[in-house]
This record gives structure tokens, sequence and C-alpha cells, in this order.
């Protein structure tokens, strides 16, 4: 068993064109390791894994379209119009789908030479205005709460330093859509700075097949526009003439481009400023607001603790009046002469009663503990 890898698109091509074009002779030349084409972090059947397939034969069925593609692995989408002559179909993982676009494009298939190109991305948005602290990950996890994300992505230089824009590419239209909305609506912060991200459907262009001479419609324009090779206008010349004049509006445009973009970088540096500003005061109003609980705060706590002291010295008077009272009773007893031996329950149980018999029981009982006559009969 052999397998193949591949590094480019034209060593694929080369090596095309060395075997021949017959997508039977391919499958039977070699096997594909499929699982050495995809990264171990890489989500597989998402829409950059879906090819178009135009030109094809009307009478193609979709089991010969499948096979047509079954030495790149398994197929999670396939669809095909034979009325119209073209399909789509989603490979595993978009190497694959690369290898079978450079490989398959352009064969002959039924005498018709097949057009193979990556399906447009309906659900990719474009996001501008991000924190140079902003990752992929932490783009796919903001956006993620708009549906499942199939890819988030921060563009860098060449140097590695974020340009400050990104991709989203969801797995679906409603989750591309509802976050295109919420954004337009509100403003998503992704990090600290109140700084919000700019959502915008992505503009689907083709930088990478481009228009090929064999696509291009052969109009009558076409025909009298390649009248002429390509040349270098001479001087002097009506086409130097206006050769120049296209190159002094393009000089035009771009010196304008260029002041558009100074003027707003210099509004983008003074609103950082004002935002910095804003924001340490902000810190500093919010230092004073939090300043000003906790002194609220001490107050309340002030005045409990003197409301529980006041309360502790009253009861401590309280038990100072009652220790100096009963000190005073004691202090009488004391004085009392030799004979005489006070019963202090007796005189207890005489309170009670003259409580009991109410203001006429305590007249009859006078003041010697003699029980009244009244009483006696009663009895």
């Amino acid at each position: 068993m052999r397998f193949l890898s591949f590094l480019s698109g034209g060593v694929i091509k080369r090596w095309l064109t060395e075997i021949g074009p017959d997508p039977n002779a391919l499958s039977l030349e070699m096997i594909l390791d499929l699982k050495s084409f995809r990264k171990p972090w890489e989500k597989t059947f998402t829409q950059r894994c879906r090819l178009f397939v135009g030109n094809l034969p009307t009478d193609l069925s979709e089991e010969d379209f499948k096979k047509l593609f079954s030495k790149y692995g398994e197929a999670n989408e396939v669809f095909i119009n034979r009325d119209r002559g073209f399909g789509f179909i989603r490979l595993e993982s978009r190497t694959l789908a690369e290898i079978a676009k450079a490989e398959l494009d352009g064969i002959v298939l039924k005498n018709r030479p097949i057009r193979i190109r990556f399906a447009t991305h309906g659900a990719a948005l474009t996001v501008r205005n991000l924190s140079p602290a902003v990752t992929n990950e932490l783009l796919e996890e903001a956006f993620s709460e708009f549906g499942p994300v199939e890819r988030a992505v921060v563009v860098v230089d060449p140097r590695g330093r974020p340009t400050g824009k990104g991709f989203v590419e969801f797995a679906n239209k409603p989750a591309a859509r509802k976050a295109l909305d919420r954004c337009a609506d509100g403003a998503l912060l992704l990090t600290t700075t109140p700084r919000p991200a700019i959502v915008e459907p992505t503009e689907q262009l083709d930088d990478e097949d481009g228009l090929a001479e064999k696509l291009l419609q052969k109009t009558p324009l076409y025909h009298k526009e390649r009248e002429q090779p390509p040349r270098f206008a001479q001087p002097g010349t009506f086409e130097f003439e206006y050769s120049s004049r296209w190159k002094a509006l393009d000089e035009m445009e771009r010196q304008q481009r260029e002041q558009v973009e100074r003027n707003i970088g210099e509004a983008r540096e003074k609103l950082e400023t004002e935002m910095e500003a804003a924001k340490h005061e902000h810190q500093l109003m919010m230092m004073r607001q939090d300043l000003m609980r906790r002194q609220e705060e001490l107050r309340r706590l002030e005045d409990l603790r003197n409301q529980e002291l006041q309360k502790r010295k009253q009861i401590e008077m309280r038990h100072e009046e009652e220790r100096r009272r009963r000190e005073d009773e004691m202090m009488r007893h004391r004085e009392q002469p030799d004979g005489f031996k006070p019963n202090f329950m007796e005189g207890r149980e005489q309170e009670m009663r003259m409580g009991e018999l109410g203001p006429r029981g305590a007249i009859n009982m006078g003041g010697t503990g003699v029980v009244s006559p009244d009483i006696t009969k009663t009895r």
C-alpha cells in the first residue's frame, strides 16, 4: 500500500499530468492516508470543506457523483442538480477538500471537463476593532453564544502581530444573522476596554483560483480588448496621455485614502486618550463612592457600638442600684435590737396575703398580723 501526501497544488497538478486525468486510474494508483490530513484540533465536515462542482453531465447519478470523491474519505453532504449540471459535496477536512479539488478540477467526465472550486461560505462574518489581547480562542468563545462556531481566526501581520481584524465562521446562517443583528443593535465587548467589536458580513472573494482563460466568456468585448498584446505606452501617444491621467487619478485616490486613514488614526488615538482619562476618572469616582460607603458603614457600626455601650451602662447602673439597696437593707437589719429577730418569710407571706385580699383585707389585718374577725366568722 502506497501513501501519498502533497505539499502544494502544483505538485498534485504535475503528478496528475503525468498519470492522466482518468479518475478510475487515480483510485487504483494510490490510497490516501486520511488521518494524516487532519489536524488534531481541526473540526470536521465544516463549510470550509464544502466543494462546488460544476459542468457535470446531466445523466450523472448521485451515487456516481459520490464515488468520484470516494477515495478522499467519507462525505457528509452530497447534493446534485442534474438539470443545471452542478453539485455540492462536503469532505471531512479542508486538506482533503484541497487535494480533491487539485486532482479532479478539469478532468473530463463523460466528455465534459468538470469545474471544482470551494463553495461560498454563507455564514462567515468579519470582525473589526479588536483589541490586541483578543486571540482565536477568545474570539470563538465570545461568538459561541450566538450558535456553533466552526472557525474563529484573528488576522496577524507577517510578524505575527494582531491587525485588529478577524473572521468568525458559523455552522449555519441563522447563527451568523443573530450575531450580526445583536452586534449591530448593541455593543459586544471582548475585553476590559470598552472597545466594541464591529461585525459585518464577509466579502466572499476567490483569491486562489482567480479567473482562468478557459472560464472567460469570449464576447465581442473580449475579442476587441484582446486585439492588442500587453505593452508599455509610448510617450507622446494617445495611449500614454490617458494612461498618465489614469495614473494621476489613482495617485489622487491613494493620497486621499492615506489622508482619510491618518484622520481616522488621529481620531482613534484621541478617542483612546479620552477613554483612558474617563476610565481613570471613573475609577476615582468609584473609589470615592466606595470610601463614602465605608465611612457610612463605620458610622453605622459606631452608632451600634454606642447603643450597645449605653445598654450595658444602664444594666450596670441597675445592678449597682440593686447592690446598694441590698447593702442598705443589710445595714438596717444589723442596726435592729438584739432581741428582735425578724422573720423575713412571715413578712413575705403577709405581703402576699395583703395583695390577695385587697385594701379591705389589709385594713382588717392591721399591722400586727392578726386575722380579721370578719374573716374568722366567714370561716
